[in-house]
Formats: C-alpha cells, structure tokens, sequence
C-alpha cells in the first residue's frame, strides 16, 4: 500500500525513525542493519511494508528494496511475526541470512534471539528452494571462500577434470570433512570422480 516513504528526518533511535513527509510524521520500525545505512543528511528515503492488524497499523522501513523483500519473505514462515523478522535483520547482515537459509545453517537461525528449533526448521524447509531460486544461488556457491578449496579444485583442473563436475565433487568432500586438507580433499574427490 505504501512502497516508500522520503522526506526530512525528524528523529532515529536504533529501532525506530520519523520521517515527515509534507508535514505528516510517519512513525516507521527498522531493523539496526538499516540504521547503518541511514544517511548523515536529514533527506532519507525508506522502502515500507505495511503491517495492518485489528489494533494497529504499522510501518516497517528498509534502506534496501532487498531487505525490505527479505522482511516479506520472513513473514510468510509461520511463528515469524514482524518483530521476530525484524530482530533477525537486526541481529545478522541480509546476505548472512540468505546464506543461512539457502544452506540450511540452522545453528545461524536458531542463535537469532526468538527463534528457537522448530521455527529455524521450518524457516529453512519454507524458504531454502526460495532463496536459491530467488537469489540465482545454487549450492556449491554456498560454501563459503576456502582456499583449500580453490587450491584443490586448480589441482583438479591440472589433472584434466572438468572444473564444474569437480566443484560439486570437493564441495561434497568438504561438507563432510570441513577441516580436511588439501591433500585429503584431492585424495577423497580422485576417489567419486
């Protein structure tokens, strides 16, 4: 209903901002990542959702349309309300929920304050097809940069592999044995391709 709000910035508290638009305050929720990402001039531009209940009308504001699309998406998991979505834009980056997600990092999830198992359960199984679907995210790209990794897929590569069926082959060798060396990883990827 209402997809942004810009004007002068009349007041911010890590959780909360006013914005007057044409002379109308807007009282509008926001998480702590878009606190840091507010402006140092008193001009701001906030992306909106708007949250409609039998007692309440509220609004939440994001500096990033794709924040603000995170926000949505965490709403649709059922026992995440606004303040929990919230919570979790404030207490990790979106990008690390997104990695959580589309990994299924339930330990990441759960350490959010308000969630507990079930709830970073089924944020998972709800979401995990969607963000990688969403984010054009397979996988393999989730693994985060390992240089053990990367050194064992060149040496792959030397030995004539084709790199793309050698990435899933080491990323599968890593997800079992996150700490293994280079030498075990070649060793364990020789042994499936």
């Amino acid at each position: 209903m209402i997809a942004h709000i810009q004007g002068k910035l009349v007041e911010k508290t890590p959780t909360e901002v006013i914005i007057d638009c044409n002379g109308v305050g807007y009282h509008i929720n926001i998480s702590l990542h878009t606190y840091t990402l507010l402006p140092k001039t008193d001009f701001v531009k906030l992306f909106t959702h708007l949250i409609i209940k039998e007692d309440s009308h509220s609004l939440y504001g994001f500096a990033e349309k794709s924040e603000k699309e995170i926000f949505k998406m965490l709403l649709t998991v059922s026992g995440i309300g606004a303040g929990i979505a919230r919570t979790m834009l404030s207490s990790l980056e979106p990008k690390q929920i997104i990695q959580a997600l589309a990994s299924g990092d339930l330990v990441t999830i759960q350490s959010i304050k308000g969630i507990g198992s079930k709830t970073a359960q089924r944020a998972i199984l709800d979401l995990k097809d969607k963000v990688l679907k969403i984010y054009d995210l397979d996988e393999v790209s989730m693994f985060q940069s390992n240089t053990n990794r990367d050194e064992a897929l060149s040496a792959l590569e030397v030995l004539g592999f084709v790199r793309k069926t050698s990435e899933k082959t080491v990323d599968k060798v890593i997800s079992q044995n996150p700490d293994a060396t280079v030498e075990t990883i070649i060793k364990q990827a020789l042994k499936n391709l």
